[in-house]
């Protein structure tokens, strides 16, 4: 059975804590590596590298950041393969979405490529009588990102790259889960120059997550998951002094007006409700079908659906993959065998699938609700699986105010023909992201991502600008210097004293 170990201070570091995890191909159900859980010595251990790393990393050279981050993201795009084949081996998404979380998350390294130029600081000249005043963003020292089973790669990559371009050395606590992928990063990392103990992975569960958060030498705490943990991480982080970026769940709303497109509707229903099986927090859960075309639209949905290819994430026919986890799929699977029973029309049942050949795998076939009710556990509830729920609505503004009564803000859309209505549901509509005709509104590198109400806690959003600000922090100097001509008698500094 393979392992997999702590990378520390530039090296593979084995588990010395004697617990280990397991991780499960999700295609067949078994169990193919076993995964080091680190105790909080063992985190003490990687803070304390990259404590030790800040110490020059801290002050180096901009060039000398951006040259090793040039020299990464080519490793990177070399290793593309590699790194999707141990995505879809340990989380089972099909090598196409694999791919595609990859290219994502060179977005965020071709930014922090490009950093010299988002670490600009501001300059006011004679404020006062010979008085300037500069403001500069200075690194905040060892800071942690604890990453989601979902996107093995690409949300690491939405932080590290970041915060060291930035100056900041990097403890990860990735998934135990599907850890392979975060260890090859910093192996590629390390290749590519970046200094011992500059990035760390230490694998674990609750006692180290507990560990970074209690730690007082990690100065900020970024982290993406669930609501419930993204509170605990916030509250819990910030009663220790620490900056904290936690991003939580969702439920995306896509309202569709009578003019929309149906056809176009839904393509990206399908594609947004059940790709990467539902596995992904921008995933559209909640189709908000206005006025008399429900009927159609559902029809259209379900054509669609019921020809996606669901096999293992490795065979290239594949169209959507097992589920992470066995206990997850059952949990996935009762919210489709209790939607009836609280008044949904249960269009498409998939909990049924299996994959022939692969029967211990954890498959789930792709489930259809409509009439779903807004106090339906379907509804109220992250599924974080192929489960797409459709509500009716008779107005726009009943659409609006449906979506806007969700506790959760992270993304949503519309799909209409109408520019006027478009423009209002960008101002009506509470959500950190919105999209136009558009299913997943995940913003390109250079923009900030992030929700509002129970999806964010904390006051920055995820790379982009806000990314940037987040690893560092101001500091205004005001400056005043004599004029030369003014410098004690007998100092010649070849000034005229009469100007």
């Amino acid at each position: 059975m393979k392992t997999v170990n702590h990378w520390i201070g530039g090296k593979t570091v084995e588990g010395a804590s004697g617990n280990w995890g397991p991780v499960t191909d999700p295609a067949t159900g078994a169990v193919t590596t076993q995964v080091a859980l680190a105790s909080a010595e063992e985190v003490d251990s990687a803070v304390a590298a990259a404590k030790a790393a800040y110490a020059t990393w801290g002050t180096s050279s901009l060039a000398q950041r951006t040259g090793i981050l040039f020299r990464y993201r080519a490793l990177l795009d070399a290793r593309r393969d590699d790194i999707a084949a141990r995505i879809t081996a340990e989380h089972g998404k099909v090598h196409s979405d694999a791919l595609g979380e990859v290219a994502r998350g060179l977005e965020i390294v071709e930014l922090a490529c490009g950093i010299t130029t988002q670490l600009k600081g501001e300059l006011s000249t004679q404020v006062s009588n010979r008085v300037d005043v500069s403001s500069i963003r200075q690194p905040l020292g060892v800071v942690a990102g604890i990453t989601p089973f979902n996107f093995p790669a690409m949300v690491p990559m939405w932080m590290f790259p970041l915060a060291v371009a930035c100056g900041n050395t990097f403890v990860l606590k990735p998934s135990e889960k599907d850890p392979s992928a975060a260890n090859l990063l910093a192996e590629l990392a390390a290749e590519a120059g970046l200094p011992d103990g500059v990035l760390n992975v230490v694998h674990g569960d609750k006692v180290a997550v507990d560990a970074l958060l209690a730690h007082p030498d990690v100065a900020a705490v970024s982290f993406v998951g669930s609501t419930p943990i993204a509170r605990y991480i916030h509250t819990t982080a910030s009663a220790n002094g620490k900056r904290v970026q936690a991003l939580g769940g969702a439920k995306n709303h896509m309202l569709v007006l009578p003019d929309a497109d149906l056809d176009a509707a839904a393509d990206a229903a399908v594609s947004a409700a059940y790709g990467s099986a539902g596995e992904r927090c921008m995933a559209i859960s909640a189709v908000v079908a206005v006025g008399a075309i429900g009927d159609e639209l559902v029809a259209k949905i379900r054509e669609r659906a019921e020809k996606i290819k669901i096999g293992p994430g490795n065979d290239p026919a594949s169209e959507m993959g097992p589920l992470i986890t066995k206990a997850h799929r059952d949990k996935v699977a009762g919210y489709v065998t209790g939607a009836a029973a609280q008044g949904a029309e249960v269009v498409l049942d998939g909990t049924g699938h299996t994959v022939e050949g692969f029967e211990e795998g954890h498959w789930i076939g792709l489930s259809l609700l409509d009439k779903v009710s807004t106090d339906s556990d379907a509804y109220r509830d992250e599924i974080f699986g192929p489960v797409l729920v459709v509500l009716r609505t008779e107005t726009y503004e009943e659409g609006v105010d449906l979506i806007n009564a969700s506790p959760f803000g992270n993304g949503t859309a519309i799909f209409t023909r109408d520019g006027g209505a478009a423009r209002r549901f960008q101002l009506e509509i509470e959500a950190g992201m919105v999209g136009v005709n558009v299913p997943i509104p995940v913003p390109v590198g250079y923009h900030s991502f992030g929700g509002w109400k129970d999806s964010l806690f904390g006051d920055h959003h995820i790379y982009g600008n806000d990314g940037v600000h987040f690893y560092t922090r101001g500091k205004v100097v005001t400056t005043r210097w004599p004029d030369p001509s003014e410098a004690p008698a007998g100092v010649d500094l070849g000034f005229p004293r009469n100007h």
